[in-house]
């Protein structure tokens, strides 16, 4: 397994796994073509954000999305992670883990203050890897 960038040649490997773990939201095929998947690699290549697979016979078969943003609470830059999801048969291998790995791997040569995490189902797996609670999340949708 290789933990690496995610590509624009990721895309359709990322939306089948994005339909999985999407909860809340149904993914639109094009505008995820079209409009979120690009800006996303480009927000990485610009270093606004993290978005890393993890690759296994050549298939991004997991992913992990963290959005970097600038605070003046923290003194600095906090990487936010947004999006983690794995095959589901993969589960429970440590695919989840070593991706949340290479975030905090990020985010300590990217200088940032701290990685945060909004989750409520995943709350004991973040706990396991040195993550604690600090904040409930609260949203308020737009439309």
């Amino acid at each position: 397994m290789i933990i690496r960038a995610a590509t624009y040649s990721d895309a359709g490997d990322i939306f089948r796994l994005l339909s999985g773990f999407v909860m809340s939201y149904r993914p639109d095929r094009a505008v995820f073509e079209d409009v979120t998947f690009p800006r996303i690699i480009e927000a990485a290549a610009e270093g606004r954000a993290e978005f890393l697979v993890a690759e296994r016979y050549s298939r991004a078969v997991g992913y992990a999305l963290a959005l970097r943003m600038p605070t003046l609470f923290a003194g600095g830059t906090i990487l936010e992670l947004q999006e983690l999801t794995v095959d589901a048969p993969l589960r429970g291998g440590g695919l989840g883990s070593a991706l949340i790995r290479a975030v905090q791997a990020s985010a300590r040569e990217g200088k940032d203050v701290e990685v945060t995490v909004p989750t409520r189902r995943a709350a004991d797996f973040y706990r396991g890897l040195g993550f604690h609670e600090t904040a409930s999340y609260l949203k308020w949708p737009t439309t």
